[in-house]
């Protein structure tokens, strides 16, 4: 079973200890855009991904689901 992209993404996240406000400042978008990336209703396109999977510290795959393993 995959888990969502939404959990990865916020599961990441708290590992690194970071608020949602954090990374949205971090990459100039709108807190509740991001905070739509962590509900699922939204999704970053293929750039923002790359740089979300690069500034958490995890690989894209592990973001998408497809791999259990972060690093």
């Amino acid at each position: 079973m995959m888990v969502p992209f939404p959990k990865r993404l916020q599961e990441a996240r708290k590992r690194k200890k970071l608020r949602q406000t954090d990374v949205a400042e971090h990459f100039a978008i709108a807190y509740r855009t991001y905070q739509n990336y962590e509900g699922g209703q939204r999704r970053p396109d293929f750039e923002l991904l790359v740089a979300l999977a690069d500034y958490l510290e995890v690989t894209t795959d592990y973001l998408l689901g497809r791999t259990d393993e972060p690093d």
